[in-house]
């Protein structure tokens, strides 16, 4: 290991060490995090089958909600498997443009995810504000537009990245204490300036992930604001419950991220393995756990995967 340290004129291939001082532990490390992945992939793999090939799911809300797995499908397999290499195969070696092009497939990924969260929570305010023009507004070429529209926004905001970094001399080490590449987690082992790296990704972070928070919250304050009007409780209770998934993920896909930032923010003293162990947690979460939501709370769901599992057992 102490090759890896040796300073160069410019690294073109660096070492993720993993969990940095749990090394004896990789091995029991990789098996909550390889069932996570498994749970995700089948999870969100058979949400998109379902929704696909049943027509009485091509409405917004499970559109919607396809995209959302698809997404999930990809932000779990950008650092995934390569952790898994790391904890199996001690597979550490990664090359400069693998790591970016991860780093950047992981930041799209995750802006994407955010933005179908804010498009979900303008739905919900469709449904609920005007039910009876629902299918109207939403048809379903608005959505194949907003549907690309997100992705658009998401890639094209991480593109730069990709230059930004590429413009850099990595001189200083090449050992990445980390499961996956990060953006700042990279650039700061060059000797150049990156301010301007810092604060392109400080732009990326308030003009998408903060603005959807915003937009997000507006949305449910405008909706809450709606069904306390309604003057059934019955339809009161029912206009909530439809809310009740969609705001189960967005606390469960923005909260480990936020309480990852806080950690390293102001929890100096907390070891580096916990931190990495959170960041992982945060990026396998949500993927491993929005389709349980959805299956468990969304009956139209819940009665398809029933169905398609005891088509199987016959």
């Amino acid at each position: 290991m102490a090759s890896f340290n040796h300073t160069s004129v410019n690294h073109i291939v660096f070492y993720l060490l993993g969990i940095p001082g749990r090394e004896d532990l990789h091995v029991w490390i990789s098996i909550p995090f390889f069932i996570s992945y498994v749970f995700a992939l089948l999870g969100n793999g058979l949400l998109i089958v379902i929704i696909l090939n049943k027509s009485t799911l091509h409405e917004p809300m499970y559109l919607f909600l396809c995209m959302l797995a698809g997404v999930d499908i990809v932000f779990a397999t950008t650092t995934e498997p390569k952790a898994l290499a790391i904890f199996w195969y001690n597979s550490r070696e990664i090359s400069l443009n693998s790591c970016i092009a991860q780093l950047y497939f992981q930041h799209s990924s995750f802006i994407s995810e955010s933005g179908i969260l804010l498009i979900m929570a303008f739905d919900r305010y469709i449904a609920i504000c005007y039910p009876l023009r629902y299918t109207m507004i939403l048809s379903h070429s608005l959505i194949g537009k907003i549907g690309v529209a997100a992705f658009l926004r998401a890639h094209c905001t991480i593109f730069p990245m990709i230059f930004l970094l590429k413009r850099l001399t990595f001189c200083r080490n090449n050992i990445l204490p980390h499961t996956f590449c990060e953006h700042i987690g990279l650039a700061k082992y060059a000797c150049d300036d990156i301010r301007i790296n810092i604060w392109y990704g400080f732009f990326v972070l308030v003009s998408t992930v903060i603005l959807d928070i915003v937009l997000i919250f507006v949305s449910y304050v405008l909706i809450l604001r709606a069904v306390f009007h309604i003057p059934s409780q019955d339809a009161r209770h029912k206009a909530l419950n439809t809310c009740g998934s969609h705001v189960c993920v967005i606390i469960l896909f923005y909260g480990p991220g936020i309480f990852s930032v806080l950690t390293q923010r102001f929890g100096r003293h907390i070891p580096l393995h916990i931190h990495i162990l959170l960041a992982n947690i945060s990026m396998l979460a949500p993927p491993m756990l929005n389709p349980i939501i959805y299956g468990v709370k969304t009956k139209q769901i819940r009665d398809q995967v029933v169905y398609v599992l005891s088509l199987k057992q016959k």
